[in-house]
């Protein structure tokens, strides 16, 4: 079991605060992104943080960064365009757009995301609009996107409070109060509230390994997931599928943390075999809107029959994104006394809450997941069992009592979770 020690915050935004957030963006600038001396980063940040984005610019600078471009977002802006520009507008991404993503992926730029935004920023918004732009951007940025899924440029994604998010988060606080307690959360379960975060990144990282070693081990055929909910779902793994986590490298050997946090053991499952139902354990936080209490059902590895109590539109963009959006692309395993489970806060967010929850993705696969799969095209990847796509949407299925069973090629059982934590302890 993962214990975190919550040091008792600030009563503001004083200078032992300020000291806290100068180390996080430390941390993700050079274990994040692991910045390199004389490389771009590409920074995406929410306007409503400038402030912090200020912290992260300093710091990749002091780490040798040759510039920093600041891509800035804003929920408000981003809401009146989707009310107000037609459906055939996102279809394509600008010329100017492509151009700026795919120069810098080529130059060999690191993206740093930090995410912060309203889960609720597009409710009633057409979900096929920013279906649309996310699928014309993955499609159409060939060289970012491949950068991104093929191992030739860093990138990271973490978080950063913003008014709306935290209020959802924590309504019965005001707004100040309630982004200085996000804040808080956010460093806490990032591993940054302490003095050295690099250092407990290191630790952390090492915890990886072992259940690493222990699933590659066994070579699973496939895994079959149950729970009290009605989950009973069975899905097919690739030969020469490969887990991962923690920290990722590419194919030049760089060492970085696509996730701040992270808490998640994940493989790319065979695309082909998956069956039977699955339900959902928390709200999924999609494009700015809501899908509460649904399940997917699966034959033969694609999703044939799909419900939800709220937000069903927004699951049927998902699953109709392209031809292999019904798709498994990914299973995560992710035991639940993890900091973020063991905070009991639902974060509205799924780069926090899929750590708090075993989780699957439908979508795209993982190249690195596939001995030797850095190496091939996407035909040969389709073939080996990774799943091609335009878009990749976690979502949690990780109730108390999920138990997991692995079953190797020649048909052996082995208990793999348990009552929602690892069979064979932390």
């Amino acid at each position: 079991m993962t214990t975190i020690q919550r040091e008792e915050p600030p009563a503001g935004e004083g200078e032992g605060l300020q000291l806290q957030l100068d180390r996080y963006a430390r941390l993700i600038v050079r274990r994040g992104v692991a910045l390199q001396p004389g490389q771009e980063l590409v920074l995406t940040a929410p306007v409503e943080r400038a402030d912090f984005a200020r912290k992260v610019t300093r710091a990749a600078y002091e780490a040798g960064a040759s510039h920093v471009t600041v891509l800035w977002a804003d929920d408000e802006i981003t809401r009146l365009t989707y009310q107000n520009v037609g459906l055939e507008y996102f279809r394509h991404t600008p010329s100017w757009k492509r151009e700026q993503l795919d120069s810098l992926a080529e130059a060999g730029a690191a993206f740093l995301f930090l995410e912060g935004q309203d889960p609720s920023a597009l409710a009633g918004v057409d979900p096929a609009k920013p279906a649309a732009a996310s699928r014309a951007r993955n499609s159409e940025c060939k060289a970012f996107r491949s950068g991104l899924d093929f191992g030739r440029n860093t990138w990271c994604i973490a978080g950063v409070p913003i008014a709306a998010w935290a209020k959802t988060v924590f309504p019965d606080l005001d707004a100040d109060e309630a982004q200085l307690r996000l804040w808080r959360e956010i460093l806490c379960v990032a591993r940054s509230s302490g003095t050295d975060p690099e250092a407990e990144w290191d630790a952390h990282n090492a915890t990886f390994e072992r259940n690493k070693s222990l699933l590659n081990g066994y070579a699973f055929d496939r895994l079959h997931y149950r729970a009290s909910n009605g989950t009973d779902l069975t899905v097919g793994l690739n030969r020469g599928g490969i887990w991962e986590g923690g920290a990722a490298t590419t194919v030049d050997g760089v060492s970085y943390f696509p996730n701040i946090p992270t808490e998640e053991v994940f493989t790319t499952p065979d695309r082909t075999r998956a069956d039977g139902i699955v339900f959902s354990a928390m709200p999924l936080v999609h494009a700015g809107q809501i899908v509460r209490d649904f399940w997917l059902r699966f034959e033969g590895g694609r999703v044939v029959e799909y419900g939800a109590k709220g937000g069903y539109e927004v699951l049927k963009q998902i699953v109709d994104t392209d031809e292999n959006a019904c798709r498994l692309g990914e299973c995560a395993l992710i035991a639940k006394d993890t900091p973020i489970r063991q905070s009991g806060i639902l974060f509205y967010d799924t780069l926090y809450d899929e750590n708090a929850s075993c989780h699957l993705a439908l979508g795209m696969g993982f190249p690195e997941c596939l001995a030797g799969g850095l190496d091939m095209s996407k035909e040969e990847l389709l073939a080996h069992g990774v799943n091609q796509s335009h878009t990749h949407v976690d979502f949690m299925i990780g109730t108390d009592d999920l138990s997991v069973t692995g079953v190797t090629p020649e048909g052996e059982e082995v208990p793999v979770f348990v009552d929602g934590t690892w069979a064979w302890g932390a």
